[in-house]
C-alpha cells in the first residue's frame, strides 16, 4: 500500500506543472465551453451588440494585457525567454488589434469614442497588473489562461461551428489556428520551464494565479453576454 502512494506521488510531481495546472481547471473549463455566449458563437446566432461589446472590452483588455508581457520580458534572465516574450507583446497584439480593427471597421464602431472598462475587465486587468509585482513565475502563471484558454475554445468553436455561414469566422480562424498555437505552446514550456526551477510554495502561488485567472476568462464571456455595465 505505502509502495503504491509512493508510486502515485512521485508520478504527481514528475508531470509538468502545466498539465497539473490544467487538471485544476477542468471545472471552469467546462463551464467555459458550455456558456451562452460560446454556444451562440459556434452557431453564429451570437448577437451583433453583444459580440461588439466583447470586441471594445477585449480591445481595452488588450493593452493592459500588453503591459503584463513587457514587464515578464523584463524580469526573465534567458535571452531566448525574453524574446520570446517580447515577441508576444508585439507580434500576438498586433495580430489582435488588427482582428479588433476590422471588427470596428465592419461594424461602423468610432474609436475616437472612449468607453469605460466593464466591471469584469476592470477586475481581471487590475489584477493582471497587480501581478507584475509577484515573481516573474507567478506572473506568467497569470496570463497564460489568455493563451490556453483561447486556443482551446478557438479550436473547439473551429469544430463546432458551421465556418461558411459564420458571421464571426474571422475571430474563430485567428484563435483556432496553427500559427496562434504555436505562440500559446511556447508560453507553456516557458511556465514550465520556470516552474522547474521553483520551490513546490512558488509553483502553488503559479497554480493559484492560474486559477483565478481561469475564472476571470469564464467572467470575462459571461460579462459580455449579459452587457455588463457598472449599476451607478
Amino acid at each position: 500500500m505505502y509502495s503504491e502512494l509512493c508510486g502515485r506521488i512521485k508520478i504527481v510531481y514528475s508531470m509538468k506543472w502545466s498539465k497539473n495546472a490544467w487538471d485544476s481547471i477542468s471545472d471552469i473549463y467546462d463551464k467555459t465551453l458550455k456558456s451562452t455566449f460560446i454556444s451562440e458563437l459556434i452557431r453564429g446566432s451570437l448577437s451583433k451588440e453583444r459580440f461588439i461589446f466583447y470586441i471594445q472590452q477585449d480591445a481595452l483588455y488588450l493593452v493592459d494585457f500588453g503591459k503584463s508581457l513587457a514587464a515578464i520580458a523584463s524580469k526573465l534572465d534567458e535571452p531566448a525567454q525574453r524574446a520570446m516574450m517580447l515577441g508576444f507583446a508585439s507580434e500576438s497584439i498586433a495580430v489582435e488589434a488588427a482582428l479588433h480593427e476590422a471588427f470596428f471597421n465592419q461594424y461602423g464602431i468610432n474609436r475616437e469614442i472612449k468607453i469605460p472598462q466593464s466591471p469584469s475587465c476592470l477586475l481581471y486587468t487590475s489584477y493582471l497588473l497587480r501581478m507584475t509585482n509577484a515573481p516573474v513565475e507567478v506572473t506568467m502563471a497569470a496570463v497564460l489562461p489568455c493563451f490556453w484558454i483561447y486556443m482551446e475554445v478557438g479550436n473547439y468553436i473551429k469544430a463546432e461551428a458551421k465556418l461558411a455561414d459564420n458571421p464571426y469566422r474571422a475571430w474563430i480562424e485567428t484563435y483556432g489556428g496553427e500559427e496562434y498555437a504555436q505562440s500559446v505552446y511556447k508560453a507553456i514550456d516557458i511556465c514550465d520551464a520556470l516552474a522547474e526551477r521553483s520551490s513546490e510554495e512558488r509553483r502553488a502561488e503559479m497554480t493559484e494565479a492560474f486559477i483565478t485567472c481561469s475564472r476571470m476568462e469564464w467572467m470575462f464571456w459571461e460579462s459580455a453576454y449579459n452587457l455588463e455595465t457598472w449599476k451607478i
